[in-house]
């Protein structure tokens, strides 16, 4: 779900929801919970929100965050590969971001195959489902594949997602969970870890030690300030508080246009019937195409493929051709202060990103070589790309946008920058 109001996503300190989200996952890890500990003194259990510290369990999240010392190596942190001074993403335009394992790679080559997203505004992503159906428009319609984060949705909350890097061998590099408890167990944090946690939490075992770590991190990326401050100029114009030049007004028209950009049918523009403001994503899962990313170290090996939803770092869905190809739509907020675009960071410029979904099915040589289309995704998978405009056409026709139309979506794009990403004037 999306805020309530615009209203609350603006002024709000800390979504009620969230409060709700820590109470039940409190409730449910009664090992540690602190609903456990009043029930083993023989006190009565308050109410959660009079219990969970959210101010300290952020700033335990914060400091966690920002520690290279939980990697492997001790060189990599989550901020790392997710900047807050790039939208909590990369801070760099390397394709995908070296990890933190031992030995660390002296090559500087990646270790995995796929780009880091930005962090900022995920508190809404609905766990993954392959029915979706949006109770804000026609509910009578399957959306198809929706939701999950990371970019094949294999996982349902930002709990789940902090554990994929702290275990990852291409990430931060631990070879356990246990690796990653002695390494708490070590910070300038544990205290911080015990008040919140309780006294006796590293006697617990090692599993109550990870998963109060996750929590951590999960609070931190609700964090309104941090994560969604919803502070674009854009956000002040949907304020009324300022107003589109003209050619920023007529990319965001070219964007609204079915016929045209038909951007917002993935990447939704307009605030929603109950006021909250517009994330420009969908959440969908989509087959766009993109090139093959041939510096990735992986892609040298001509039989492999990243396949998105069916594979290969997601396995329940590996039975599902049609899925192939699938990769989840991100928001294009703070789209301008990124270096590299889509899953596999193949395309290092807004404006080339904008062109790749004018041009593809017209200018295919420019992407693929000669006689190619499609080529990081086997042929039998072809039929899953997507075709809607501003793609399709023959190669050699007219694209759907000429060079000016995609100026002016670039100008409307760069509108959604955060207030605290833009550069300081004097």
């Amino acid at each position: 779900m999306v805020q309530s109001d615009a209203a609350e996503n603006r002024d709000m300190p800390f979504p009620r929801a969230l409060l709700l989200i820590i109470a039940a996952l409190l409730g449910g890890l009664p090992a540690w919970s602190l609903f456990a500990q009043g029930q083993a003194q023989g006190q009565a259990p308050a109410p959660y929100a009079q219990r969970v510290d959210v101010p300290a369990l952020t700033a335990l999240g914060r400091a966690m965050f920002f520690d290279a010392k939980l990697s492997a190596s001790g060189r990599v942190s989550c901020a790392s590969c997710h900047d807050p001074a790039h939208a909590y993403g990369p801070p760099n335009a390397l394709a995908v971001q070296p990890g933190g394992g031992v030995p660390p790679d002296e090559s500087g080559n990646p270790g995995g195959f796929r780009a880091a997203p930005s962090l900022r505004y995920g508190q809404s992503v609905p766990p993954f489902t392959e029915h979706f159906f949006d109770n804000e428009g026609d509910d009578s319609v399957d959306m198809g594949p929706t939701g999950g984060r990371t970019w094949d949705g294999r996982v349902s909350s930002a709990h789940e997602q902090a554990r994929i890097p702290l275990l990852s061998k291409a990430e931060m590099g631990n070879a356990s969970e246990a690796a990653v408890v002695a390494r708490l167990k070590r910070a300038p944090y544990a205290a911080q870890l015990r008040a919140a946690f309780g006294a006796d939490l590293f006697e617990r075992g090692d599993g109550a030690v990870f998963d109060a770590a996750l929590m951590a991190l999960e609070v931190f990326q609700q964090s309104p300030p941090d994560f969604y401050p919803y502070s674009s100029r854009y956000d002040a114009v949907l304020r009324g508080q300022a107003m589109l030049s003209t050619q920023e007004a007529r990319g965001l028209a070219l964007f609204n246009d079915a016929s045209k950009g038909n951007c917002a049918s993935c990447h939704l523009s307009e605030p929603t019937p109950d006021g909250a403001f517009p994330l420009f994503t969908d959440f969908g899962h989509i087959a766009i195409g993109v090139p093959r990313n041939r510096s990735i170290p992986a892609n040298a090996d001509p039989r492999f493929f990243d396949l998105g939803l069916c594979g290969p770092l997601r396995t329940d869905l590996s039975s599902h051709a049609d899925y192939c190809g699938l990769f989840r739509t991100p928001t294009l907020r703070n789209i301008a202060v990124k270096q590299r675009f889509f899953h596999n960071g193949v395309i290092d410029s807004l404006d080339e990103a904008v062109r790749f979904y004018v041009l593809r099915d017209t200018d295919p040589t420019r992407w693929y070589g000669v006689g190619q289309r499609f080529d990081d995704l086997p042929p039998k998978y072809h039929a899953n790309v997507n075709v809607e405009p501003p793609f399709g056409g023959l190669a050699g026709g007219k694209p759907a946008l000429d060079d000016t139309e995609i100026a002016d979506i670039v100008a409307f794009l760069e509108t959604l920058t955060d207030a605290d990403l833009l550069p300081r004037t004097r």
